[in-house]
């Protein structure tokens, strides 16, 4: 649906992406990979959280159960309490360039705000010290004595 989109509206650099990597989790989408395809069209980065809780008797589409009910097939959570590949994402945003702006949307149904919030914007921190290097890894063992 994303090239779809881009199709749609004829490749106008005015048309990006919000990146969520929430959604792709519940729906067991790549969030990395997606930012490799459209890595020139990523505008702006949401850190929030999801998590799968699939146990055989629920799905995916448990929308009738409210946020937060146990027995939803997934639900939005805390970020760093989830099933997002953080670290991944954080490498592939490097590797992409992106020097966008990168928020918290906090959603956490089974947890109180003043201490979730907090608690996401730290844990969001410590992923923007992931910085990429100066130099190869390597580097150093080609250089002449």
């Amino acid at each position: 649906t994303a090239k779809r989109a881009l199709e749609v509206f004829a490749d106008r650099p005015a048309f990006g992406f919000n990146f969520d990597p929430s959604h792709f989790v519940w729906q067991d989408l790549d969030p990395a990979a997606f930012l490799l395809d459209f890595a020139d069209r990523v505008y702006h980065v949401h850190c929030k959280e999801s998590v799968k809780q699939l146990d055989g008797r629920n799905g995916r589409l448990s929308s009738h159960l409210p946020w937060g009910d146990p027995r939803r097939g997934w639900d939005f959570v805390t970020a760093g309490h989830g099933d997002v590949p953080w670290e991944r994402v954080f490498r592939v945003l490097n590797h992409i360039g992106y020097a966008g702006p990168t928020s918290v949307e906090w959603e956490d149904a089974g947890m109180d705000r003043l201490v979730g919030g907090p608690e996401a914007l730290a844990f969001v921190r410590r992923l923007g010290t992931i910085a990429p290097p100066e130099a190869a890894f390597d580097a150093a063992f080609s250089r002449s004595r």
